[in-house]
């Protein structure tokens, strides 16, 4: 296990997590540093170690051996034999169920953690956790009225009037149904984009790891995997992303064009563009679009006279069986692009296809994340 790096010799912003402790039936031992800015996910599926991860940032779990430093700022250190409780780290917590008081109204759950940091301390703003949230039209009413989205939205504009110094997000959709889930997504864009605080956001569902991370740590068995840029990471073959039915390569665009007789926009990217309903932004925007793999398919020959309007020149960089039946290619356009796609066994034989293949690939649908 590392000692503590000086703050000195570290990035003044970043966020280095390092435990190694085993539980009555689990073993966590990770080494991670991660960026002090944006949104890191931590994936994996359940009992990986990712509400373990948050738990010893928070201090409501010790390290074993280990520590965590947070901007050069040492929260725990066993070998040193320092601990900063709970209450003196500035972070804020947001859970699966949004945990607010039922005998008080929006105003009195925001206001109990806005006046537990003193004036000279704040960095948020009531205004601007309250407008940031969307929350304003809800401070008079009582917790216990609110739908799921409703306190969950509350639930993070009362962490961020901590004023904390980084965010923790242990699954906080996970009890939501799909139409609360889409309501509040757009808000958590916001965070992403307008807050400087840096957002450790714990899920095991990759859209909206794709749609909100900037930075990936995928974890099993207590273990990191594998770490880096979201859409490098999820555009990997050899990782468990790529075996499920919503295995999908993310793509960074930018909005290039409307077609204002068909409603459509054309998004641009190294290697390539997608046309895609109507997008209401403006021209050079830059957009996240995500490609499920199942939604690409190849022909060795540009296809004519064809209903799909995405057609990509492709060449072959990876080839990995799925199963007895299907095989996942990784596609590459451009410098730096990738596709995804999964195929018959029986297509890929018949298509010959191998490694350096030049190809097309038809994109049937583009889901826009961001």
């Amino acid at each position: 296990m590392p000692s503590t790096p000086s703050p000195a010799a570290s990035d003044s912003t970043a966020i280095h997590v390092c435990a190694a402790l085993a539980l009555a039936d689990f073993s966590l031992d990770v080494d991670m540093a991660l960026p002090g800015r944006g949104v890191t996910a931590l994936f994996g599926r359940s009992g990986s170690g990712k509400t373990t991860c948050l738990r010893i940032i928070a201090g409501l779990q010790r390290t074993g051996q280990g520590f965590v430093t947070i901007g050069g700022e040492v929260w725990q250190d066993e070998t040193r034999v320092v601990f900063l409780p709970v209450h003196r780290r500035r972070l804020g917590y947001v859970f699966q169920e949004a945990n607010l008081f039922p005998h008080h109204d929006v105003r009195g759950n925001l206001a109990y953690a806005y006046k537990r940091v003193p004036a000279t301390e704040r960095s948020v703003t009531w205004d601007s956790a309250v407008e940031l949230l969307g929350v304003g039209p809800l401070l008079e009413r009582r917790a216990s009225s609110l739908s799921g989205g409703e306190r969950q939205r509350v639930a993070i504009a009362r962490a961020l009037l901590s004023s904390p110094q980084i965010l923790l997000m242990d699954e906080p959709l996970s009890a939501l149904d799909s139409a609360s889930k889409a309501a509040i997504l757009p808000y958590l864009e916001r965070l992403h984009d307008e807050l400087a605080i840096p957002v450790i956001y714990v899920s095991h569902a990759l859209e909206e790891v794709a749609r909100l991370a900037d930075h990936l740590v995928m974890l099993e068995a207590g273990r990191v995997i594998a770490a880096g840029p979201v859409a490098e990471t999820l555009n990997r073959l050899d990782l468990p992303t790529a075996f499920g039915d919503d295995t999908g390569a993310v793509l960074e665009t930018r909005l290039a064009e409307h077609d204002d007789v068909y409603a459509l926009s054309r998004l641009s990217f190294d290697g390539g563009s997608l046309w895609v309903s109507r997008v209401q932004r403006p021209l050079g925007a830059r957009m996240r679009a995500r490609v499920l793999a199942r939604d690409v398919s190849l022909t060795l020959e540009p296809p004519q006279q064809t209903s799909i309007l995405n057609i990509m020149a492709v060449r072959v960089e990876d080839i990995c069986d799925d199963g007895p039946d299907r095989i996942n290619l990784r596609l590459g356009l451009g410098e730096s692009s990738v596709l995804l796609a999964r195929i018959t066994r029986r297509s890929c034989d018949q298509l010959r296809l191998a490694i350096g293949l030049h190809l097309y690939a038809q994109v049937k649908s583009v889901a826009l994340l961001s």
